[in-house]
C-alpha cells in the first residue's frame, strides 16, 4: 500500500478505576516518520495499542489502512520455542521445509504464500542486526534481553506491514544496535510511529507528536526542533499568570465603571420619575425595564469576572504542568583526590569468556561512563563495584557504603509504598520534606502511597532513584545501570542536571550517547575485543 494512514477521531480512554487517561484526541499519521513523546503516565503505550487495534478506545474511532505491526516495550518471550518463533517466521519456515521435502499440501502452500525467499531475507536481517551468528533454531531462553529485542525488530521488518508502531524499541539495545535501528528506520518506506525518549532516535524522525494533559500537539520537525519549541512554550507559560492577572484587573476596572454608569442612570431616572406627570402603570413599566437591564448587566459582569478568574487559573495550571522535575543534591563531597575504589588485576566472574583483567582506580569526584556491547560484562562490573559479586581473580578495595541502582530496580520493594521505603532510608527527614521531594519527581500524593509494583516503569525508576539519592548518610560512590531506560524526556533532563551537580564518585552504564554526553563525565571505560580501555571522556 502506497499511502498507509492511521486517523484518530475523538479518541478517549477511561481506566477501570474511573480515571480518564485522555479524551477527545484527534490526529492523522501517515508515511512521515513520527515520534510520539510525553510524560510518564500520560498513556502513550495505551494510545499506541489503540492505534494498532490491540485494544478499543472507550469512545471515539480509530481508522487505519493496511496491516499494522505493533512492537511492545517488553518483548513477549515464550518459555518454549526458537528464535524463529520470536521473530514470527517459524510456521512459514516449517511449511517451506515440508514443501522442499516433497509436500504438496495446500495448507503448506498457503502458509508459504509468496515468501519463497524468506530464509535469505531472514539471514540478511539477522546479519544486519548483529545476530548473524545465531541459528533460527536457537532456544528463546538462551537469548539476552538485547538479542530478544533485536529479534522482535527483525520480525517487524519481515512482517511486510503497511504501518509500524514501535514502543521504546531502543530500551535494551547497545549503541551499535541503536545506530543500526536508526539506519533501518531511515529506509522504512511506509507508515511509522515510534514511542520513545531516545533523543538520537527522535532526531531521525520527521515529526514529533506530544501527548499531554491538553491532548495531542504536533511539532513539524525532529527532536531538536521540538525541544526548542517546548523551551519557548515554557518561557511563555511563565509570563501567562502575570498577563492574566493584569487582564483580570482591567476587567474589574471596566466592570466597576459599568456599574457606576448604571447607578447614575438609575438615579437620574428616579429623580425624573418623581417630577414626571405620567400614569403609574407607565412608571412601573420603566422601573421593570430598568431592573431587567440591571439584571442582564450583572449576569454579563459575573460571566466576565468568572472568565478572568479562569484565565488566571489556567495560566497557573500550565506553569504547574510545565514545571520540570527537580532532584535535590545529596550533599556528598568527598576529597577530589582520595582513592575510594581500587581494582588490581580483576577478572570478572562472568561472562564465561572474560579473559582480560582490569586495573582501575576511582578518585573521590571522578565521573566514569562505562560503554560496550551487550553481554560484555558492564552490569557485572557494577555488581563487583557494589560488593554484590566477588571477582574471579584479583584484588578489590571498595568503600564501606555505596549506592547502587540496577536495571531491574531490585532496590524497590514491590509490596510497600514509596513513601514508607523512603522514610526507612532517610529516617531523620521530616515527612513533609520527603513528600515534597517525591512531588518534585512528579510522584503525587496518590502514587507515593501505592505499592511500588503498581507504578508505571518510569514512576518505579523515579521512586527507586529517590530511595538511592536521598538515603542518609549519602554514599560516596553512586553506581547507575541504564538509569534512563524508562524516563520521559523531562525526567531525563532533570536527572542529567542532578548528576552534573553530584559531587561524589559516579559510575554510569548506558547505551544512550546523548545522556552520557550531558553528564560532564571525566573518563570513559570501554569494553573492547582487546580488553577494557580507560581514556578521558
Amino acid at each position: 500500500m502506497t499511502n498507509p494512514f492511521i486517523t484518530l477521531e475523538e479518541i478517549a480512554c477511561v481506566l477501570p478505576d474511573g480515571r480518564t487517561l485522555f479524551r477527545e484526541l484527534g490526529e492523522h499519521f501517515d508515511t512521515r516518520a513520527t515520534g510520539l513523546v510525553g510524560r510518564n503516565g500520560m498513556g502513550k503505550t495505551v494510545l499506541a495499542r489503540i492505534m494498532a487495534g490491540q485494544i478499543a478506545p472507550t469512545s471515539g474511532h480509530c481508522r487505519r489502512s493496511g496491516e499494522v505491526h505493533y512492537l511492545a516495550q517488553q518483548v513477549a518471550r515464550p518459555a518454549h520455542g526458537s528464535l524463529a518463533r520470536l521473530i514470527g517466521v517459524d510456521t512459514t519456515l516449517d511449511a517451506l521445509t515440508r514443501i522442499e521435502a516433497g509436500s504438496t499440501a495446500s495448507h503448506d502452500f498457503d502458509l508459504a504464500g509468496d515468501n519463497w525467499d524468506l530464509r535469505q531475507r531472514l539471514q540478511h536481517a539477522l546479519e544486519r542486526h548483529g545476530l548473524g551468528h545465531l541459528d533460527p533454531d536457537r532456544p528463546i531462553a538462551a537469548l539476552s534481553g538485547g538479542e530478544a529485542m533485536r529479534a522482535a525488530l527483525i520480525g517487524a521488518e519481515l512482517s511486510r506491514a503497511d504501518f509500524l508502531i514501535l514502543d521504546e524499541p531502543t530500551n535494551h539495545l547497545d549503541r551499535e544496535s541503536r545506530q543500526a535501528l536508526i539506519e533501518w528506520l531511515g529506509r522504512w518506506p511506509y507508515g511509522l510511529v515510534v514511542v520513545s525518549h531516545d533523543r538520537r532516535l527522535l532526531d531521525s524522525m520527521t515529526n514529533i507528536v506530544e501527548l499531554s494533559s491538553s491532548g495531542l500537539q504536533r511539532y513539524g520537525g525532529h527532536h531538536g526542533f521540538y525541544a526548542a519549541c517546548r523551551q519557548q512554550e515554557r518561557h511563555n507559560a511563565l509570563k501567562r499568570p502575570e498577563n492574566a492577572k493584569r487582564e483580570r484587573a482591567k476587567t474589574e476596572k471596566s466592570l466597576q465603571q459599568q456599574r457606576e454608569r448604571q447607578q447614575r442612570r438609575q438615579a437620574r431616572g428616579q429623580r425624573q420619575g418623581k417630577h414626571a406627570n405620567q400614569a403609574k402603570i407607565l412608571l412601573d413599566g420603566q422601573k421593570e425595564r430598568s431592573g431587567a437591564t440591571a439584571g442582564r448587566l450583572q449576569q454579563r459582569q459575573q460571566e466576565a469576572r468568572q472568565k478572568a478568574a479562569d484565565d488566571v487559573d489556567q495560566a497557573r495550571q500550565q506553569i504547574k504542568s510545565e514545571a520540570g522535575i527537580r532532584v535535590h543534591d545529596s550533599g556528598m563531597s568527598p576529597p577530589a583526590r582520595s582513592v575510594i575504589v581500587s581494582l588490581e588485576a580483576v577478572t570478572l566472574p562472568f561472562p564465561e569468556d572474560a579473559e582480560n583483567s582490569l586495573d582501575l582506580r576511582l578518585a573521590g569526584q571522578q565521573r566514569l561512563g562505562v560503554v560496550g556491547p551487550n553481554g560484555c560484562g558492564k552490569s557485572t562490573l557494577l555488581r563487583v563495584l557494589a560488593g554484590e559479586l566477588q571477582p574471579a581473580s584479583g584484588q578489590c578495595r571498595l568503600p564501606a557504603h555505596s549506592a547502587y541502582l540496577d536495571q531491574s530496580l531490585r532496590q524497590l520493594d514491590a509490596t510497600r509504598s514509596v513513601l514508607d521505603q523512603l522514610r526507612e532510608v532517610s529516617p531523620e527527614a521530616a515527612a513533609g520534606e520527603l513528600r515534597m521531594r517525591l512531588a518534585q519527581l512528579d510522584l503525587d500524593a496518590d502514587r507515593i502511597t501505592r505499592p511500588g509494583g503498581l507504578l508505571s516503569g518510569g514512576e518505579r525508576l523515579k521512586a527507586a532513584l529517590a530511595c538511592v539519592l536521598y538515603a542518609q548518610p549519602p554514599a560516596p560512590l553512586l553506581l547507575l545501570d541504564e538509569p534512563g531506560n524508562h524516563l520521559d524526556l523531562a525526567s531525563l533532563e532533570a536527572l542529567e542536571t542532578m548528576l552534573r551537580g553530584y559531587r561524589g564518585a559516579l559510575v554510569v552504564v548506558s547505551h544512550d550517547d546523548a545522556f552520557l554526553d550531558n553528564l560532564e563525565l571525566t573518563d570513559r571505560l570501554s569494553a573492547t575485543g582487546q580488553g577494557w580501555r580507560l581514556e578521558p571522556w
